[in-house]
């Protein structure tokens, strides 16, 4: 019997006041997160995905309000624990699109183990951090990713700690997608983070989002002088250890865009449970008196 090609369907473009929240964003006049939150918008509609098939999952921190702005499923968790919680999810309906959103304190300080280990599982994750480079929520401490010398509410003479650099980490850690965006270019961030998404496996956007309040040094200016799009030079996004070369390019070029993207399986992939498809969807095997008194053993 000769094979039924199937179509895919083609997408259909959102409106991007489609995924505006109910609740207007609070942040800093000029906060870099205003800029990732227009941008997840403008993503998820340009890839034509209803908001009842994304959820969002943040952690503690100022950028970590982001699901409250954001029209969609969404769980504020506590501090450094949201890959975890979005974990969960993912894998009780691995149907959904999911997505992190939080701050450097959140995600490589507290949260980095949680970090580390959904990238060596390839979890099919998208996670966007607001990288500005130091603790904005509680006034200006330094943070996982402040530089050498910055002098901030926590080290007046100067930070003596080195930086932790994300885009290394994610790649010896397992990342299938590692980019990094600016908020000073918002259209090239909607379109990295629509490649983030689309991506199967774990995806790292680490955004550059300026904190105009408690962080006079890296500002928009300073980005502006700096920042460069990979994608319009001759780039390999394959090769490993030119990715690893990029990722430590810092000081006078800086670089944005899609740093590194290969296929691997991904832990959904392997799990022989979700073979049969969300879990979230597949039927219990109960009766309905059967429900009732596991409800009645747990109220």
């Amino acid at each position: 019997m000769a094979q039924v090609e199937t179509v895919a369907e083609p997408r259909v473009e959102l409106p991007v006041e489609l995924f505006k929240g109910m609740v207007e964003p609070d942040w800093c006049p000029g906060c870099g997160d205003f800029g990732v939150l227009r941008a997840l918008q403008g993503a998820t509609a340009k890839l034509g995905i209803q908001p009842k098939d994304v959820l969002v999952v943040s952690g503690i921190g100022c950028s970590s309000n982001l699901p409250g702005f954001f029209n969609a499923y969404g769980f504020h968790s506590i501090h450094g624990r949201a890959i975890a919680v979005a974990t969960g999810a993912a894998l009780g309906n691995h149907g959904l699109h999911v997505v992190v959103t939080g701050g450097d304190g959140d995600g490589y300080g507290i949260g980095v183990g949680h970090f580390i280990h959904a990238m060596r599982r390839n979890l099919n994750l998208t996670y966007l951090v607001m990288d500005n480079q130091i603790y904005g929520l509680t006034t200006g401490q330094a943070s996982p990713t402040t530089e050498i010398g910055h002098k901030t509410k926590s080290t007046p003479n100067g930070n003596i700690e080195m930086p932790l650099n994300p885009l290394a980490l994610a790649l010896v850690s397992g990342a299938t997608f590692v980019a990094r965006a600016f908020s000073g270019e918002a259209k090239h961030m909607t379109d990295v983070i629509a490649q983030a998404i689309q991506h199967k496996g774990f995806s790292l956007v680490d955004v550059f989002s300026p904190c105009v309040t408690y962080n006079k040094i890296n500002s928009y200016a300073w980005f502006k002088e700096r920042v460069y799009k990979l994608e319009e030079g001759e780039y390999e996004k394959t090769d490993f250890h030119g990715a690893l070369q990029k990722a430590y390019e810092w000081g006078a070029q800086i670089p944005l865009g899609v740093v590194y993207q290969i296929d691997r399986p991904t832990y959904e992939d392997g799990d022989l449970a979700l073979k049969q498809g969300p879990l979230a969807k597949l039927p219990l095997g109960l009766t309905a008196e059967q429900g009732a008194e596991l409800i009645r053993e747990f109220m």
